[in-house]
């Protein structure tokens, strides 16, 4: 959560990439979309049972009960990023995004148009939420004491050239823009991990973890140091290949490893299910002022 949450913050990285018309679909989900909404869908539903009405699968989730608890916490959750120290955690301003208009019937039954910009601030909307405790902010992961500095495995992939598929754990050794940044270039801007075309089945549970100049063959756990992020995808009804990516911001994460003057660091893929596999693009580390 504290990566997911503290750690993404820009809109793109927390809410994900502008999706206009005539793009390209599905341009990469923010961190919000892929942990916490998503894990939840497969913690609490079943991904194995494509044709079962339950969260674990796209077409038939909003019927099972835990569906609209689950939605009004990351509503909730919404409202707690933006409300964090550090970055720009506001919503995007674009009038693409503002304007954007759904279709629902009121409860009169009439067939009636809401803007985005309709439904941003809940007091209008006539709620709240209850102020909780979210222990998971002030959790930032600590990294291994006397932790010897990362080898790259014999077989490293290229990062400039396409991983392929990612059936077992992949290790690529990925060049940084800059190196020893002040604190004011790191305020300003946030250094980027991003993976190119990650293309996959959508009616496959898909899930890899990123891991940064973690230990050779001992992939490191959510909660250290080494976790960058997760991508993770609820199976849909339709037999259909997509191809997104992934962004997600590093700069605190280089500080915990004492990686700032290093030129590059070694990115670790480890695929979490055997359900559905990935095919990876490139990788590479860009600065983002969004």
């Amino acid at each position: 959560m504290y990566r997911q949450m503290v750690t993404a913050k820009y809109p793109t990285l927390f809410m994900g990439r502008p999706y206009r018309a005539g793009d390209e679909p599905e341009p990469g989900a923010g961190s919000l979309e892929d942990v916490p909404h998503t894990t939840v869908h497969i913690w609490t539903g079943d991904p194995d049972q494509a044709n079962r009405e339950n969260m674990g699968v796209f077409y038939a989730a909003a019927r099972d009960p835990i569906f609209f608890a689950h939605h009004g916490n990351i509503d909730r959750l919404w409202e707690v990023w933006k409300k964090l120290p550090g970055g720009k955690r506001q919503n995007f301003t674009d009038p693409d995004w503002l304007d954007a208009a759904f279709l629902f019937y009121d409860e009169n039954a009439n067939l009636v148009r809401v803007k985005i910009r309709d439904c941003l601030d809940t007091t209008k909307l006539r709620y709240g939420f209850q102020d909780v405790a979210s222990p998971w902010i002030n959790a930032r992961p600590k990294p291994k004491p006397n932790k010897p500095k990362p080898t790259v495995p014999a077989v490293t992939a290229d990062p400039t050239k396409p991983i392929g598929l990612l059936n077992k754990t992949v290790s690529v050794v990925v060049q940084r823009p800059n190196k020893r940044r002040s604190k004011k270039e790191k305020e300003e801007e946030e250094e980027v991990l991003v993976i190119e075309g990650i293309e996959y089945r959508i009616d496959m549970y898909v899930k890899f973890n990123v891991l940064i100049n973690d230990e050779p063959d001992t992939p490191g756990k959510t909660d250290n140091a080494e976790f960058a992020g997760t991508f993770v995808n609820v199976p849909h009804s339709r037999n259909k290949t997509v191809k997104t990516s992934l962004r997600l911001g590093i700069t605190e994460l280089l500080e915990d490893l004492e990686a700032e003057d290093d030129e590059s660091v070694v990115v670790t893929l480890v695929p979490i299910t055997n359900i559905g596999e990935a095919t990876i693009g490139t990788l590479r580390i860009e600065l983002l002022n969004d």
